[in-house]
């Protein structure tokens, strides 16, 4: 039988052409006066997925 797709998952993580997978940066919801300009720009972007944990995530995702 199939596995099913986790769809928490497929709306947290966008899946790349090369089949990569992006996550949104953590920790940007408050208490971002007190951190750096630097910090504050990297965190709108998309970060990669470690390769060993998006291992499982792929399987999760069923991809």
């Amino acid at each position: 039988m199939k596995q099913k797709t986790k769809k928490s998952l497929v709306k947290k993580i966008k899946v790349t052409k090369n089949k990569k997978l992006k996550v949104r940066a953590t920790g940007q919801n408050h208490y971002n006066t007190r951190a750096t300009g630097d910090q504050r720009r990297s965190k709108r972007k998309d970060q990669d997925v470690y390769p060993a944990v998006a291992k499982n995530i792929k399987k999760a995702m069923a991809i």
